[in-house]
């Protein structure tokens, strides 16, 4: 079985090199007047469509059949939804000293968000762990989000939440889980169509996200919102998060031991535990924050890029390890699987 590679080299992440590209258009020339308010019509349309495409993606299937792993999926949920958040309010006596105000809120939010699918698997795969496990455990994560991210970020942000409300609720509702049960209730039509053109479709919902955030940083920049951010503030934020990511990384994986996980689940909790997506975190922030998204999607920003960077070095070194017996065992069962299945098609 091929396994998923990812580059030695990376330096950064080519997506976050598009979305600071974004960003630098959206200083040197933001959407005013009415070309602002055809971007943000776009943008809203945008965010409609990038979860329909999530509920059209996800399959109900193999969803009901990873149930049978809920002990891991409900751990990787609690890491998600409860440990995360709860370092996240942890975080709030570094006001002001490290965070002012506005990039304290923005943090909290990056703890509130699902974690990722893609690169949880792909860090999974290349560390050899359970990726079945790694899939399910992403795509129930963003299916929670959904619903949880918003009624979190209205107990824990409240007024900052762009002064969160039943009006707020409302517009979250329609914006974000109506086109994914649609998705949903139309993938028995279109999902053939949605797995064929799956690179086609990345591109589109990628390129959703950017007009997302380009809408978000150039309201910041009308309104002068950058100017209350200095380099000693950001670099506090990343020292910050650093000391996140590295609390979650050791959670989740001497947790998965307490738990008495296997290597295989222990890895899988670990990359889908540990995690925020920045997919599913833009679009949310638009509709929480409105004008004030921009500064709080930074800390996501952020600290989207360094989980990348960190998690491609532990997916190595875990590669390395070595495999526990059943693990051995199920490996030799799937390489004869294929021999069988080569010899079978070449006769």
């Amino acid at each position: 079985m091929k396994r998923l590679q990812w580059p030695s080299w990376m330096p950064i992440d080519p997506y976050i090199l598009l979305l600071l590209g974004t960003v630098g258009l959206a200083a040197l020339l933001p959407a005013r007047g009415t070309a602002a308010d055809v971007a943000s019509g776009a943008s809203t349309a945008a965010i409609a469509f990038l979860f329909f495409l999530y509920g059209a993606r996800l399959s109900t299937r193999e969803a009901l059949d990873g149930l049978r792993h809920w002990r891991l999926h409900v751990t990787v949920l609690a890491c998600t939804f409860v440990v995360f958040p709860l370092l996240g309010l942890a975080a709030r006596g570094l006001e002001p000293v490290l965070l002012t105000h506005s990039l304290y809120t923005g943090l909290l939010f990056c703890t509130l968000v699902p974690s990722t699918i893609q690169s949880s698997i792909a860090f999974t795969s290349i560390a050899r762990g359970n990726v079945p496990a790694a899939i399910c455990a992403g795509s129930f994560s963003s299916l929670a989000g959904i619903v949880l991210t918003p009624l979190l970020a209205a107990a824990l942000l409240g007024g900052s939440a762009g002064g969160f409300s039943a009006d707020s609720l409302v517009e979250i509702v329609l914006q974000l889980l109506v086109p994914f049960v649609a998705g949903q209730v139309t993938r028995r039509w279109i999902g053939g169509f949605v797995v064929r053109h799956k690179k086609a479709l990345g591109l589109v919902d990628r390129g959703s996200i950017l007009l997302v955030v380009y809408v978000a940083f150039s309201e910041g920049m009308v309104r002068g919102i950058w100017s209350q951010v200095s380099p000693v503030q950001l670099a506090g934020l990343l020292a910050v998060e650093a000391v996140l990511l590295a609390v979650m990384l050791a959670i989740t994986w001497y947790g998965g031991k307490a738990l008495r996980f296997g290597r295989a689940d222990r890895i899988a909790l670990q990359f889908a535990g540990s995690k925020k997506s920045l997919a599913a975190g833009l679009p949310m922030a638009s509709v929480l924050f409105g004008a004030e998204a921009s500064l709080a999607v930074l800390p996501l920003m952020l600290f989207h890029q360094m989980q990348l960077m960190v998690c491609a070095v532990i997916a190595k070194r875990r590669s390395r390890d070595p495999l526990e017996p059943d693990e051995v065992t199920r490996e030799r069962d799937a390489a004869t699987r294929t021999a069988v299945g080569t010899g079978t098609r070449s006769d």
